[in-house]
């Protein structure tokens, strides 16, 4: 969203060097033969990947909203990330390339080698008795295995659950036991900034009084001691060397229905809820996504900095780029460890076309300056892309100027871990406008309602609703259907909840304001939290803002802003003034914060997102709640 509301100016036309690749061109046409049909839309698509055993019907909406994509096909989304490969030129190309956060190692992988790798993880996990259906956690670093794991699980048939390698062990607890778990698969620690997390120990309470888990696969990465239950742990590299490890593995065909992962939300409020997503839809929708708005092509390597514990890294980490044929890059460490170009070092080195990132790391490695990326020739990067939260129009631009130097089109997407797949975003070839999600993708359509569930006019704020369904939406919650249906398709009947606010301008383009319960009203009017902070962020001194609403005698709610500053930057009543005068200034003189207080850090998820309902419960009193999803 622009500070100023005023979403018809600041429009970036389309690159015509990067149009005239693009694999969609004419994006109107495509938009309207979609919109007319979704379904023969969808059908295409999954025809241009490989299937065992056609469909019978695309969709099956008579038990709406459990609905069922492609049903009587068979595949296996290890058919089409790798297997498809082997039999073509992509057989020798990379599929994954890594480096470790002390630069010092680095790890390639062919199509032919991933697949060793991958038929090596899932003959080890038949022999540790996991079955087709079986749950497997995952509790990995950023480390190849990860992508082992996962496609391992997938390729038997069983469903993973990758829980982010950070989490405490009573928050693992609750995650395996929902899970019902079978198998752990861990690491004994994992490189943090120059320090060993200790993966291990943590898995070792967390299984500790564990109903299900009945083995522990271990794998080597920092060399840490770490104590072995002779009964349940193993180390991987251990069962590798053995006869159980050889030989081929089938990659069983299944029910384009049946599970593939179960992934828990980060969300900002409440107990995090276990999203399941399945083989066939799942695997048509990030692959069509990903091919299109980051038109992906064979000679493009993909960097998403997400962690595969996020749906991000699941989507567009792991299983989208192999989809596609790209090779995927997966860095160990951080964005500014030990220097704050590391990053950008990176893209320079391994030649990265496509760079995806969060708007919070944007923001962070801003404040280091230009010249951390200046000397870093980054002439490889074709497209950008951004997600997670809304980005500022500042951060916008610097992205583009700086990191692209204006020649990389930026694709902000909007999605969720319920949805799979993007859902707002835009392909290459549209204008773009900073701050804006774009459009809904391909097939979909999205409408801003009020409170009643009605429509509002272009330009008015309201909750963010999609009204088709699409392949890679979550099929359920995992062992809570009723939740599910509560918490998504009773909000608004007929209508997915998605739980944001947004706006939609004239062009037909949306502007993600933020969570629901991120809305502040103060004196009547609807001020998102996201609007406010990109308002105060526009401002030279500052690095960071969360923004929160407290409760006001007169107004309702006052607006309370945590205000993390750029460096030789000082607070003070002077700076406080300059600050809300800004705010009045570029967003309107409603949203001027009553108060703002100095902080060195925000409180984020894992994920990158801003906790404010943790800030507002320190500002008044209160039980911060559920903080397994803190960062560290």
């Amino acid at each position: 969203m622009t500070a100023t509301g005023d979403t018809s100016q600041n429009i970036y036309p389309p690159i015509p060097a990067i149009v005239d690749e693009a694999w969609v061109k004419d994006w109107r046409t495509v938009e309207a033969s979609a919109g007319r049909d979704p379904i023969d839309y969808w059908d295409g698509r999954a025809k241009e990947l490989t299937w065992s055993q056609p469909w019978t019907q695309v969709l099956d909406d008579s038990e709406a909203p459990f609905f069922k994509w492609f049903v009587g096909g068979q595949t296996n989304i290890v058919t089409n990330a790798i297997d498809r490969h082997l039999d073509g030129p992509r057989k020798n190309k990379l599929a994954l390339l890594w480096q470790s956060e002390d630069g010092k190692e680095t790890r390639t992988f062919s199509y032919f080698s991933l697949n060793r790798a991958v038929t090596k993880m899932a003959n080890v996990l038949k022999a540790l008795g996991v079955h087709k259906g079986d749950r497997v956690t995952i509790y990995l670093p950023r480390i190849p295995e990860v992508f082992f794991a996962m496609l391992a699980c997938a390729k038997i048939g069983a469903v993973h659950s990758v829980i982010f390698a950070g989490f405490s062990a009573d928050a693992l607890t609750a995650r395996i036991d929902d899970s019902e778990s079978k198998v752990v698969i861990t690491a004994d620690g994992s490189w943090i900034n120059g320090s060993v997390f200790p993966l291990k120990s943590i898995v070792d309470e967390a299984v500790r009084f564990s109903p299900t888990v009945e083995n522990v696969l271990v794998i080597k990465r920092t060399g840490s001691e770490v104590e072995m239950d002779p009964l349940r742990d193993h180390w991987y590299h251990d069962l590798t060397a053995l006869p159980i490890a050889r030989g081929a593995c089938e990659t069983v065909q299944v029910d384009a229905e049946h599970p593939l992962f179960i992934l828990y939300t980060s969300g900002s409020t409440g107990k995090p809820k276990a999203v399941l997503h399945t083989h066939g839809g799942y695997m048509v929708g990030t692959y069509a996504t990903l091919h299109d708005t980051f038109d992906i092509h064979d000679g493009d390597r993909f960097w998403c900095t997400a962690d595969a514990g996020w749906i991000t890294g699941h989507s567009y980490v792991v299983y989208g780029p192999l989809l596609n044929g790209a090779t995927s890059f997966m860095f160990e460490g951080g964005p500014s460890y030990p220097h704050p170009d590391r990053w950008w070092s990176l893209i320079e080195h391994y030649g990265i076309t496509t760079f995806y990132t969060a708007p919070t790391a944007i923001r962070s490695l801003m404040r280091f300056g230009d010249a951390w990326v200046n000397r870093h020739d980054l002439s490889s990067l074709r497209i950008l892309g951004t997600v997670g939260e809304p980005i500022n129009p500042e951060a916008w631009r610097w992205f583009y100027d700086v990191v692209g130097q204006g020649r990389c089109p930026i694709m902000d997407t909007w999605w969720q871990t319920e949805t799979g797949m993007f859902q707002i975003a835009g392909v290459p070839a549209m204008p773009q406008k900073p701050g804006s999600a774009g459009r809904p993708v391909f097939g979909q359509v999205a409408q801003i309602v009020d409170e009643a569930g009605k429509p509002v006019e272009d330009g008015v704020e309201g909750f963010l609703t999609l009204l088709n369904p699409w392949p890679a939406m979550m099929r359920t919650l995992y062992g809570d259907d009723q939740r599910y249906v509560d918490a998504y398709w009773n909000v608004y009947p007929g209508k997915y909840a998605t739980g944001d606010s947004a706006r939609r301008d004239e062009d037909g383009y949306y502007w993600v304001i933020g969570r629901t319960d991120d809305i502040i009203k103060v004196s009547g009017h609807r001020l998102g939290t996201a609007e406010v902070e990109s308002a105060i962020t526009s401002h030279s001194a500052v690095a960071e803002a969360a923004a929160i609403g407290l409760p006001h005698e007169i107004k309702g709610n006052a607006i309370h802003v945590y205000v993390v500053l750029n460096p030789g930057r000082a607070e003070g009543r002077e700076m406080t003034e300059d600050l809300r005068s800004h705010v009045a200034k570029h967003l309107s003189p409603i949203a001027k914060p009553d108060e703002i207080s100095y902080v060195d850090s925000l409180p984020k998820t894992r994920s990158g997102k801003i906790m404010r309902r943790v800030l507002r419960a320190r500002a008044l009193g209160q039980d911060e709640g559920d903080l397994s999803t803190l960062e560290g």
